[in-house]
């Protein structure tokens, strides 16, 4: 399995001259390096991960970057297998994979990644050319060629379930956020169902090239979605693209990073500190780190905690995280 899931990787490092928020730490069983899982180019996850991962290796001293990936799903079974030392998921795959249903390993329940900070929640949205004329979920018609993401991301394990329950009959693709962009730009694709941390990076580069409608939810919609899955209320504001004139209409999950659990306590305590305590540094990286702050531990009601992260935030956050709920406690 594991040659498998890191085929076709590739990796981003940076390496740091020297450890600056490490200096209280031992250090003697720390990794030299580490990787984050993250997902597809033109994603928000590859972003966000890579800019956290290279903050953490410029901030502790260490060669450490991202990792392309296929995203939430596939970040649970490297971080669980330790062959990513971090990663990145969406609570809906976290619970599937716990449960031993994720699709990369059937049967095999995946208790080894731990929860390790809360990071933002993905929204999901629609996105169309301009000159389709599809300008609500009820205009797509029947056969429509939608693009769904990475197979086995968020979006590809839960938007055409979301399509379906409305109604709508499609065809399904699947590929990274850039190339479906262009895709749709190609005319290859009708419309792409995108469950990204927001302002999505392809969308962004889409809207300038070319005129696109960002597809909301009705309010029946959206009652619908909240009743059949676990996500939120949202709404996409609109200031995130050009092309909203209002707040979009949304659904979301909640995003959390992962830690192998056998890492030393201290190194996780260490890498929570650096992405946790200066919240400018993380909204530089990208906007959606905005919801990056310790109020949102308690998010997670679904992993079990690493234990260096859980001391974090029971230090700094006043979480009252339960012991049932740390790894080994």
């Amino acid at each position: 399995m594991t040659k498998a899931l890191l085929t076709g990787a590739a990796t981003v490092l940076a390496v740091a001259a020297a450890p600056l928020a490490a200096q209280d730490y031992d250090r003697s069983d720390w990794p030299e390096s580490f990787t984050v899982g993250t997902a597809s180019q033109g994603g928000t996850y590859f972003a966000y991960g890579s800019g956290w991962a290279n903050l953490v290796a410029e901030e502790l001293g260490l060669s450490g970057g991202g990792e392309v990936t296929g995203g939430p799903m596939q970040n649970m079974a490297l971080v669980h297998t330790g062959d990513a030392a971090f990663g990145m998921t969406t609570m809906g795959p976290a619970a599937e994979s716990l449960a031993g249903t994720n699709p990369i390993a059937p049967g095999l329940e995946m208790t080894n990644a731990c929860a390790m900070f809360p990071m933002y929640q993905t929204p999901f949205s629609i996105t169309a050319l301009s000159d389709s004329g599809i300008e609500s979920i009820s205009d797509i018609p029947d056969g429509a060629r939608i693009g769904f993401g990475p197979a086995g991301s968020t979006s590809d394990t839960y938007f055409p379930r979301m399509m379906e329950t409305l109604g709508v009959d499609f065809e399904r693709r699947n590929g990274g956020w850039s190339d479906l962009g262009g895709q749709l730009q190609d005319g290859l694709l009708d419309v792409i169902a995108f469950a990204a941390g927001v302002p999505v990076p392809a969308v962004s580069q889409l809207e300038v090239q070319t005129d696109i409608n960002i597809i909301e939810f009705t309010e029946e919609e959206r009652a619908q979605i909240l009743e059949a899955f676990p996500v939120s209320e949202f709404a996409i504001t609109a200031d995130t693209y050009q092309t909203l004139e209002e707040p979009a209409r949304s659904v979301s999950m909640w995003n959390f990073s992962i830690a192998n659990c056998d890492l030393p306590e201290s190194f996780v305590h260490a890498v929570t500190d650096v992405v946790m305590s200066d919240n400018e540094r993380m909204m530089n990286i990208h906007r959606a780190a905005a919801s990056t702050v310790p109020e949102n531990w308690d998010k997670n009601q679904v992993l079990p905690w690493h234990p260096g992260a859980a001391r974090w935030f029971r230090e700094n956050a006043g979480a009252e995280i339960p012991a049932e709920m740390v790894h080994g406690e």
